[in-house]
């Protein structure tokens, strides 16, 4: 209970201070402060906590998500690289796949080979087709070993 209370406190203060810089307070006023305009700093920190100023903007209209006076090209800059801060990790979690690559696709071609090799060769064993078995068995190899390997070209 003592560790809940702490985190919820922490979440608190982190919330109280992160909304005494959010876009639309008095701070950017150009009524109250004319000469006081969102920079650079100013856009990475509205980047960084949009989720809490959207979530609050929901309720109010004296919180937004951006600063409309800002200093321009600076304030958005410094919003967009605060937005890659935030989201550009749970992006890159959420949609991480492993590439293929040329040695993991031979690997997967030798190792279904292989198996196909072992299966036709106790195949003509079992056949009793001793004579003809290597002719046979180098001729069929050949075939199979190409529609594999141009099955798993067709496949990346």
């Amino acid at each position: 209970m003592n560790k809940y209370c702490l985190f919820l406190g922490v979440l608190l203060v982190m919330l109280c201070v992160s909304l005494s810089c959010a876009p639309g307070n008095d701070r950017w006023d150009p009524g109250i402060t004319p000469d006081n305009r969102a920079n650079f700093w100013a856009g990475i920190w509205h980047g960084l906590i949009i989720i809490v100023t959207f979530v609050i903007s929901l309720f109010t209209n004296d919180i937004g998500i951006y600063e409309v006076n800002n200093v321009g090209w600076g304030y958005n800059l410094g919003f967009l690289i605060g937005l890659s801060f935030l989201f550009g990790p749970i992006l890159k979690a959420g949609g991480h796949k492993k590439h293929m690559t040329k040695r993991d696709w031979d690997r997967i071609g030798d190792t279904i080979e292989e198996r196909v090799r072992k299966g036709i060769k106790s195949g003509l064993d079992e056949a009793g087709q001793k004579e003809t078995k290597d002719k046979k068995w180098e001729e069929i190899a050949a075939r199979i070993e190409q529609k594999i390997r141009d099955a798993l070209k067709d496949w990346k």
